[in-house]
């Protein structure tokens, strides 16, 4: 990555608000909005079957919750929120007319600079509706984008971002400025009518994408390097995953005794973080906090992240960890599910899925019963508080067994001169029993797939 690229990234990185609502149309000249910008939130709860369908295992109240805590991310100014019935979705405005009146009329008398529709809008509704509400107007899609571009920080989440955003503003170069109208090069029959101004901010960003993605093709490749070191030093992976603000960084922070960001915010990590964490049984383990996931996450926006997630399904475990307080925490799991199986991770019977649920603290007594014996029922499931520390150790005896359970017992004998290679053994394997003799060492250990992989060129394996 240039000097000239890093610079382009970070000036995406720094773009605010402002600059972000002044590059759509038809929305009049704004203040600075990075933060506090007056804000009016609606989502739209659809009344027919069809339509309706994908939200029946949600509560309109509950998604409007999440939307305003999406805008709390950005530091908005939440003036008015509200669940907007609608019978159908009209093509192009999504709203009705007399809805339509309602809104403009509250939002010129209440100084609104924002309008944040909780719902994909196509570009075609979203410029009718800045034309109508006379604001800027963005969707779920947009608000979520600039959150992650917000939280980015290391270069190869900032070049993420960046491609996602682009990716999204490619279709919405629909705009009505004058300036788009313009025509640039040539004149009279032999010029032709040059380029006008959206074909070449379209072919701009076209090669912005086409460079952004070659670099994050190194990375990849850079990845992939780091991963089969990792695979060189035999320490186990447990990825951590879930929805937002289900506590991952909360959790990783009690475990490994690191120090990220974790706040009861949505989004508050985006980078992915790895930690060495000393299990139970004496050996380490590598620990990894991945970006949450949430309801309706763009499609192109896990597909611009897909290297980072990738280190997912590299995982010896993949830790799901669940608000268990949530009301609606099995729509949460169906919805990190859904992505998990986007990325392969489902379908790989190997693959070991471990359920934590947090926030156990936030339950009543009657209810933490209820759920600690579900818990202990089940093999693949454990509660814990990671703000309290409760069930924190069983659940890493609990990852101790299952990592065992793919593991091999191997008896070996070793000379007194072999000692260093007793030594590698005791680092890379869990040493079960020892018996020195006159003339040998006896050891009984137990071995992962990675540690065999390293310790089987020794030659001592085959013997066994």
């Amino acid at each position: 990555m240039t000097n000239h690229d890093v610079k382009n990234s970070l000036d995406f990185r720094k773009k605010t608000f402002s600059s972000f609502l002044n590059d759509q149309v038809d929305a009049p000249e704004m203040a600075n909005h990075s933060t506090g910008a007056r804000t009016f939130i609606f989502h739209p709860n659809l009344t027919s079957r069809n339509q309706a369908s994908q939200q029946l295992d949600r509560s309109a109240q509950n998604r409007l919750d999440e939307a305003v805590s999406l805008c709390a991310a950005l530091d908005l100014e939440i003036i008015m929120a509200e669940v907007v019935t609608l019978s159908k979705i009209r093509p192009a405005t999504y709203l009705g007319k007399g809805k339509l009146e309602e809104m403009a009329v509250y939002i010129d008398a209440h100084d609104i600079e924002l309008v944040v529709a909780d719902c994909e809008l196509s570009p075609g509704q979203q410029r009718n509706l800045e034309r109508d509400l006379k604001v800027k107007v963005i969707d779920r899609t947009g608000l979520i984008l600039e959150i992650f571009g917000e939280r980015a920080q290391t270069k190869e989440g900032v070049m993420q971002v960046e491609l996602a955003h682009l990716t999204y503003q490619k279709s919405r170069l629909v705009r009505s400025w004058t300036h788009l109208e313009r025509q640039r090069g040539g004149f009279g029959f032999m010029g032709g009518p040059g380029e006008s101004q959206i074909e070449s901010d379209r072919r701009q960003i076209d090669e912005r994408i086409g460079k952004i993605k070659k670099q994050l093709a190194s990375v990849i490749r850079t990845r992939e390097l780091h991963r089969d070191s990792r695979r060189k030093v035999p320490f186990p992976i447990i990825a951590l995953v879930g929805y937002t603000n289900a506590g991952k960084s909360t959790l990783f922070n009690y475990l490994t005794k690191a120090n990220v960001m974790a706040e009861d915010l949505l989004f508050a990590t985006l980078d992915p973080t790895m930690r060495n964490v000393e299990m139970p049984n004496g050996k380490k383990a590598i620990f990894s906090d991945t970006v949450g996931f949430i309801s309706d996450l763009p499609t192109h926006l896990v597909a611009a992240f897909r290297a980072t997630l990738e280190e997912v399904t590299e995982a010896d475990i993949i830790i799901h960890v669940r608000d268990i307080s949530h009301p609606e925490t099995e729509a949460q799991k169906q919805d990190v599910e859904g992505i998990l199986k986007s990325l392969g991770v489902m379908d790989n019977k190997n693959k070991i899925l471990f359920e934590v649920w947090n926030k156990a603290d936030l339950l009543s007594d009657e209810k933490h019963e209820v759920m600690e014996n579900m818990a202990a029922r089940n093999d693949n499931a454990a509660m814990v508080s990671a703000i309290t520390g409760y069930g924190c150790d069983q659940l890493l005896d609990n990852l101790d067994k299952l990592l065992a359970k793919d593991k091999k017992t191997y008896t070996l004998k070793f000379s007194y001169e072999e000692g260093a290679d007793i030594a590698l053994f005791y680092k890379y394997g869990e040493v079960l029993d020892r018996k020195d003799t006159e003339k040998s060492t006896i050891i009984k250990v137990r071995l992962d797939n990675a540690a065999i992989g390293q310790l089987s060129k020794m030659g001592k394996l085959d013997e066994n």
